[in-house]
């Protein structure tokens, strides 16, 4: 009699012929990383010659081999139907005794002779590939208790091998059915409906930035997740940080985790209840930092061994509070991704809003609206139309396969909808809340998500502009191209531009997206007599009995996001740059601000950091960027003073940085450059240089101080010019004292991106880096490495000439 069983303990990677790709990779995991501490659960498989053995018992293999020869592969308009014969011809047998034998054997010595419950999991020989994943395409039992409910589970993975969508999967992948057989995985039990589950990517899931670890989480069971009926918990950790052993969680996100998923102890037939999530679990993260971090280590323990980008699914039992890993998959679509084309949309026209959830993928697509509440409506979904629906699941595969992009209701990033959008290559919006309460089939629609992490459904045709960038073919300069940012949901995707850093990242975007609430309104809480704005705080702040740690959470995330998008590349943070009428817009702003006559020359940039009217906000800053240095391990940000009038203030500034902890003295790696935009920092240039380490030339308020503009008026607006001789005259020179001073200086203002001449005068004068927007980058180095060219081909021409 042939074994059929073969222990987790006793398989390996190379198994896959023998037990399918996931319980290789269980077997692979339980063998070989034990030494790393990773807990796997202990378990058997059922292997594919018992798979093929119940085929030939049951002599069904030429009916099932009949029915798949009928099926209609151009427009799948009978899958359904040949499906059900196949499935129903594989449940019409019946297990052979041999088979049955050994698996209740081995089920016994797996749970010491107890009816424990146990996870039944379909593995097929085509599946976790490093090309095609098939997760979700067959069946899983999990709370499997006794010896009838672990062969039913058996027989009915076997006929899993036949569900619509595996069937769907395998034609569109070019796997021959008769090619793929079957293995059963029996693993013992982890109760995480009474705990946590999740799943995990060893890369930034959305633009496959690979130094990041991207955990998501739900209470109960992973289904809600899946199947995006919750929103999760999402964590992002930093891999270099984690191996210098920093506080390498950069990124928290409370999801709204509206249900969870438990077993309804006591059902004949295995099933689960959903029960509301009540607020105080809501307000909670599902795993601490330290959790966290053991799973982002367990995490890239797997994907080393694996040497490839890793998803894996982890659960934590809430009876024992230990952490285990359930399944890992080689990540199918980011893996196989060139990273050196770029392909960039904007949106130039569009119309209304009609919704917004989590933007999946970065494209941009316009097309017809068709809302289905079940799979099985699939047939009225035509080629090239948008899909509406509440959520999908894993029976919608053949649907969404149709679609030109997805909108859903629930769902988060890594819900079921979101991981085939992505592995389709097609724009989702997911999580949008009633988006198919405010569409109706047939609507004209714009899907965006193109726009960072928020995806927007606009009415109507939009204006889209795509361009594909080679990255690889862009020309290399000695003049440094850097970018200019304040928004860390591009980030990731930003990071594979061809940068040396960020020249000019704008703390006040993350201030008013992240945060906005003033500063001051957190600090001075108590002060606040307006009932309204003291509500709307504590809304916003719930969770945080100190107000102002929220402020120093949400701006340090901010920062190390970008920070950790760029390293080990420098990335520049200018230092909170509001003036008094931006700052009184923010929550709680009112009570805490000046009326000024004229903002733009007011109470702003330095003047505020020692006033003790901004101190303690300004305090909360230097805290957030401590953190990020200190605890995160990212040295690589620096700091950028702006509007500091007077060299005696910019000694005052430094001297508050020095008592917040950011003492160059104690950590030599600090640099704190200047933001040169006031006429009075390039004239005493050679002073300023004595305590800054670098210059940065703000062109346009330079522009507006030199020429006397005011350049929000639109009055006068025809006055402003970057190119004007005042103001060019002043920038060649401070650039001159610049070099002369040992120090770096570059340029993060706007007319670099819009004028040609302006890049030539400048790197004519030997500036060191120039920074550009996003969408002026590419335009920009071109510029450069022209100008580079005709000074060196002046300076050749120079050389040539005779002397007088």
């Amino acid at each position: 009699m042939p074994s059929y069983i073969k222990k987790f303990s006793e398989i390996s990677a190379n198994d896959v012929p023998l037990v399918g790709g996931k319980n290789a990779s269980l077997g692979e995991m339980f063998s070989t990383l034990a030494t790393a501490q990773i807990c796997v659960p202990d378990g058997f498989a059922l292997t594919t010659t018992a798979f093929r053995d119940f085929i030939t018992f049951n002599k069904i293999g030429d009916a099932i081999n009949a029915a798949l020869e009928t099926l209609d592969k151009q427009n799948f308009s009978n899958l359904r139907e040949v499906g059900r014969q196949c499935r129903a011809l594989m449940m019409s047998g019946e297990l052979p005794p041999e088979i049955k034998q050994q698996a209740i054997a081995a089920y016994s010595v797996l749970c010491s002779g107890k009816d424990d419950s146990v996870a039944v999991r379909s593995s097929a020989t085509a599946e976790d590939l490093a090309t095609a994943s098939f997760a979700g395409q067959h069946e899983s039992f999990l709370n499997v208790h006794g010896v009838n409910g672990l062969l039913l589970a058996i027989h009915k993975c076997f006929a899993s091998l036949y569900t619509d969508r595996a069937i769907k999967y395998r034609e569109d992948n070019g796997f021959r059915h008769k090619d793929v057989t079957l293995s059963v995985g029996v693993q013992k039990m982890v109760r995480s409906d009474n705990g946590v589950s999740g799943v995990g990517f060893t890369l930034e899931p959305e633009s496959g930035f690979r130094n990041i670890v991207h955990i998501s989480g739900v209470w109960g069971l992973g289904e809600n997740m899946v199947q995006g009926t919750v929103t999760p918990d999402e964590f992002y950790v930093f891999k270099p940080s984690l191996e210098k052993g920093c506080n390498a969680v950069i990124q928290h996100k409370l999801g709204a985790k509206e249900l969870t998923m438990r077993y309804a102890l006591g059902s004949p037939d295995c099933t689960t209840i959903n029960i509301e999530t009540d607020e105080e679990q809501r307000a909670k993260f599902v795993l601490s930092d330290a959790e966290i971090t053991r799973l982002a280590k367990w995490f890239v323990a797997i994907e080393k061994h694996y040497e490839k980008p890793m998803d894996i699914e982890w659960a934590k039992d809430g009876t024992t509070g230990e952490l285990f890993i359930l399944q890992a998959r080689p990540e199918t679509v980011h893996s196989q991704r060139n990273t050196t084309m770029i392909k960039e949309y904007s949106i130039t026209a569009k119309g209304k809003c009609i919704a917004s959830g989590n933007a999946i993928g970065s494209g941009v697509v316009t097309g017809i609206a068709r809302l289905l509440d079940s799979p099985k409506d699939a047939d009225e979904l035509k080629e090239g139309e948008i899909l509406v629906t509440s959520m999908t699941s894993p029976d919608w595969d053949p649907v969404l396969k149709k679609s030109a992009a997805i909108i859903t209701d629930k769902g988060g990033r890594t819900s079921h909808a979101s991981i085939v959008a992505r592995e389709l290559g097609i724009p989702a919006v997911v999580g949008c809340g009633h988006a198919s309460y405010a569409i109706k089939t047939g609507d004209l629609l714009t899907v965006s998500c193109c726009e960072g992490k928020t995806g927007f459904v606009y009415e109507g045709k939009a204006g889209i502009e795509e361009r594909v960038i080679d990255c690889s073919a862009t020309e290399t300069t000695k003049v440094k191209p850097m970018l200019i940012t304040g928004d860390p949901d591009t980030a990731f995707m930003h990071s594979f531009y061809p940068v040396s850093g960020v020249g000019l990242l704008r703390m006040e975007f993350m201030i008013t997206h992240a945060i906005r609430i003033h500063p001051m309104a957190l600090v001075r809480f108590h002060e606040i007599q307006d009932t309204a704005v003291r509500a709307t705080i504590e809304k916003a702040t719930s969770g945080y009995a100190d107000k102002k740690q929220f402020f120093i959470d949400k701006l340090s995330e901010g920062i190390a996001t970008v920070a950790a998008a760029f390293y080990p590349r420098e990335v520049i943070v200018r230092m909170s740059d509001f003036k008094t009428n931006e700052y009184a817009g923010l929550i709680g702003g009112q009570a805490f601000e000046p009326s000024e006559e004229n903002p733009m020359l007011g109470f702003r940039g330095a003047s505020r950091y020692y006033h003790e009217m901004y101190r303690e906000g300004f305090d909360m800053e230097c805290s957030a960027i401590a953190r990020v240095r200190k605890e995160m391990g990212l040295t690589n940000v620096k700091l950028m003073i702006p509007f500091c009038r007077t060299v005696e203030e910019g000694k005052k500034v430094i001297g508050v940085l020095r008592a917040n902890g950011l003492d160059r003295n104690e950590d030599p790696s600090l640099e704190i450059y200047l933001m040169t935009e006031i006429p009075s920092n390039i004239l005493l240039a050679e002073e300023f240089a004595r305590d800054f380490d670098g210059f940065s030339i703000g062109s346009n308020d330079l522009t507006q101080l030199v020429l006397g503009v005011d350049r929000d008026s639109s009055i006068v607006s025809t006055l402003f010019d970057e190119q004007n001789k005042a103001v060019t005259q002043l920038i060649a020179l401070v650039i001159d004292k610049a070099k002369k001073a040992g120090r770096k200086i570059g340029i993060c203002g706007q007319a670099p991106g819009d004028l040609d001449d302006y890049v030539q005068f400048l790197v004519a004068h030997g500036i060191n880096t120039i920074s550009f927007t996003p969408d002026a980058l590419f335009r920009g180095i071109s510029r450069i490495y022209k100008a580079e060219k005709a000074k060196s081909l002046m300076q050749m021409v120079v050389a040539d000439e005779p002397v007088k």
